[in-house]
């Protein structure tokens, strides 16, 4: 098996002048950008980066990132994303806890920087670069056009480690997945086989790179077939269908607000897609209502559940196009290749046929660990066995879908409600343009329901209208006991951070 790195090397070789990489005015060959990472590398390489040092990257999407991966991945480094919109403690926090020797940065989030700068880096940080110009660091985008990029050594193999992905921290504070080069490149493997991607796609990247999803569902196994990179700096809906126009995108992965976004773009019916072959969605759930509104708009294009968590690879279970036409309302049917999935009780047998426990994962992709929390590591993988934390219903069609986490199950009345099965009802409400269900403590039935609702521009909506909508949708037991109009707070990727909405809620009461 490969390296990450490797893998770039290998295209290169095979493919020099295929296009690999379009940001902007930047246009690449797999040549001219292994070369890149090549000078990168040496620049990074020469500050002191070795093989199994930390290399923490804080940037938004651009061409820069890219170098600055796969240079890392090439001299052996662990990567270490941070999301480019981390507050100053949220980066000391992920320096501290990652023991990163090397910090990057996008001069977009200088200020960020600055200001943890200020505040005092972790004692291990020993060099800071920027992307791009800085008033007050070394650009190492700009050292590398000095570099001579003579090839790296090739000294990685597929056992060393490779990334610590920390997770989205929807209940608290992230922890770090660690991952070898060779779980990153069966990942790569099992998207490939599983998302049907070709030699010769062309994949659009607007969901954020640092994230699991964008980087090792896209990235790694695209530059693996020789795809071509197109990059977006951020999402924005009416760019992101001309830039698939444009560029005859084949391939594209968004989380579905990206996906609800872009169908409110004029005419985006009309426009020639014709190209776009495959749609992934993953992440958070996407409403049956939404599905069923882009399978009618967009005919030719086959849209795709995707599963995991980042424990997982990300890995874990889909819905072919097919499955998700007959079943918009499942999470999956099957596991990715290579990966095993069960459902189970508390006492850890397979439920039957109708039957809710908790979803688990086995397969090559699954993490070594949690960098340096052996005891929350034992507690999640036992006996190979990832235990995802989250309460799916196992159907007698073998459909899979997931209801809630098992920290989020609201038990109202001694019976349990899965805030997903809510949320569906609530999203197909024509004024809701976002929705949450949590709860809050009851002193009579143990927990209240509470949908938190974003109305769409303009729109209004009150509790009866909305306890009126879910009657014929859900069973009464399950339909919201009360309404607060907010925003709802999401991560990166998507999904709802339940923690902090209740604190909010809380805070209001």
């Amino acid at each position: 098996m490969p390296t990450i790195g490797g893998a770039l090397r290998a295209t290169a070789r095979r493919v020099p002048d295929a296009e690999a990489l379009s940001f902007g005015d930047s246009e690449y060959t797999y040549a001219e950008l292994d070369l890149a990472v090549d000078r990168a590398a040496e620049v990074l390489a020469g500050r002191g980066l070795v093989k199994g040092e930390r290399f923490a990257l804080m940037a938004t999407n651009s061409d820069r990132f890219v170098i600055a991966f796969y240079a890392a991945q090439r001299l052996g480094a662990i990567f270490v994303p941070v999301n480019p919109a981390s507050a100053p403690p949220e980066i000391d926090y992920l320096l501290t806890d990652s023991g990163a020797k090397v910090f990057v940065y996008d001069s977009s989030v200088a200020a960020a920087v600055d200001s943890a700068i200020a505040n005092g880096l972790p004692a291990t940080v020993e060099v800071v670069l920027s992307l791009g110009p800085s008033d007050n660091h070394d650009d190492l985008i700009a050292l590398a056009g000095q570099a001579a990029g003579d090839p790296a050594d090739d000294a990685v193999t597929e056992a060393d480690d490779a990334m610590i992905l920390y997770t989205s921290g929807t209940t608290g504070r992230p922890k770090g997945a660690l991952f070898d080069h060779h779980r990153s490149m069966w990942t790569g493997v099992n998207c490939i086989a599983t998302c049907g991607m070709r030699v010769g796609d062309r994949f659009l990247h607007v969901a954020p790179l640092y994230h699991a999803a964008e980087l090792c569902i896209m990235l790694a196994p695209g530059t693996m077939l020789g795809a071509k990179h197109v990059i977006l700096p951020s999402f924005d809906p009416a760019q992101v269908v001309e830039v698939m126009e444009a560029e005859r995108i084949t391939m594209f992965f968004g989380v579905p607000t990206m996906y609800q976004l872009m169908l409110r773009v004029p005419g985006i019916g009309a426009r020639d897609l014709s190209a776009w072959r495959t749609g992934l969605f993953g992440a958070a759930p996407m409403p049956p209502s939404v599905v069923s509104e882009l399978t009618k708009t967009l005919p030719n294009v086959g849209f795709m559940q995707l599963c995991g968590q980042t424990e997982g690879g990300p890995g874990g279970i889909y819905c072919s196009a097919e499955q998700v036409v007959a079943r918009p309302d499942a999470s999956g049917k099957q596991g990715m290749p290579f990966t095993e999935f069960r459902v189970i009780d508390t006492d850890g047998n397979d439920v039957e046929p109708g039957g809710t426990g908790e979803l688990i994962l086995r397969g090559e992709t699954v993490m070594k660990g949690y960098w340096n929390k052996p005891k929350e590591t034992a507690e999640t993988v036992v006996d190979g066995w990832l235990h995802t934390g989250d309460i799916a219903r196992y159907d007698e069609e073998g459909y899979v879908t997931l209801v809630d986490r098992i920290k989020d199950m609201i038990i109202t009345g001694g019976r349990n409600v899965y805030s997903v099965e809510v949320e569906n009802a609530l999203a197909a409400h024509p004024a809701v343009a976002d929705c949450a269900v949590i709860a809050r403590p009851h002193e009579q039935y143990g927990e209240s329901i509470i949908a938190v609702v974003r109305p769409n521009d303009g729109a209004t909506v009150t509790l009866d209208e909305i306890r009126a909508f879910c009657r014929n949708r859900i069973s009464g037991y399950k339909i919201p006991h009360e309404l607060v109009i907010s925003d709802i707070p999401r991560n990166s990727s998507g999904k709802i951070l339940k923690h902090q909405l209740r604190a909010d809620i809380e805070a209001r009461a």
